[in-house]
């Protein structure tokens, strides 16, 4: 049964339309497992909400968009920031992106990666340590300070250097994402922590 709150008399659903998984049905599911595995641990087991795998970045937008019209869901859109946030969410992604904010969401539907996934992965040593082994160089890695105010590029590149070339999107990054500490990640990231502290609030 889908976790959700009240609004009124209806049991109204979350969904999580999260920016990943390419194409392909296979890439989807292991984006759908990676974090559901990472909300698992975050305290979300047995009121998960129903992750929805979007692939690109905009047809996930689209996807969260179609699903604001079913008054039997509550949708949060999670995506890339791409660059440092400096706005409101929604300001953002109309500054970045061009995307006027849906009238029916508010600013907690609008969920980012500061500024991608591979920063979630820079922030936990010990996940890196554990998935790569030997072939992790932690001294390439980026400082843990200010971690979302790093350029996606940046972050990225530094993260294939620390693994020598190992780490590629696609299927590696779900399963490191897999094993990522939401404790960790709170402590270092306070975006992370946001999407946490909006999900507590939706599933109760």
């Amino acid at each position: 049964m889908d976790a959700g709150r009240i609004r009124g008399h209806a049991l109204v659903s979350v969904y999580l339309y999260v920016e990943g998984g390419g194409d392909s049905s296979e890439e989807h599911s292991r984006c759908r497992e990676g974090f559901r595995k990472l909300l698992e641990k975050a305290g979300f087991s047995g009121r998960m909400p129903r992750i929805v795998a979007g692939g690109g970045r905009r047809a996930t937008f689209d996807r969260f968009k179609t699903a604001l019209l079913d008054s039997g869901k509550t949708a949060i859109l999670l995506v890339d920031s791409e660059v440092p946030v400096t706005r409101t969410p929604w300001e953002h992604l109309q500054v970045h992106d061009g995307w006027e904010r849906p009238a029916a969401a508010v600013d907690d539907q609008a969920q980012f990666m500061v500024t991608c996934m591979e920063t979630w992965m820079m922030a936990d040593r010990a996940a890196l340590r554990e998935f790569f082994g030997s072939a992790l160089n932690e001294g390439a890695l980026l400082p843990l300070n200010d971690l979302e105010r790093r350029q996606r590029d940046e972050v990225q590149e530094a993260l294939e250097r620390a693994t020598g070339q190992q780490y590629r999107k696609g299927k590696r990054s779900f399963q490191v994402l897999a094993g990522l500490s939401p404790a960790t990640l709170q402590q270092h990231l306070p975006y992370f922590r946001r999407l946490v502290e909006t999900l507590n609030a939706y599933l109760k």
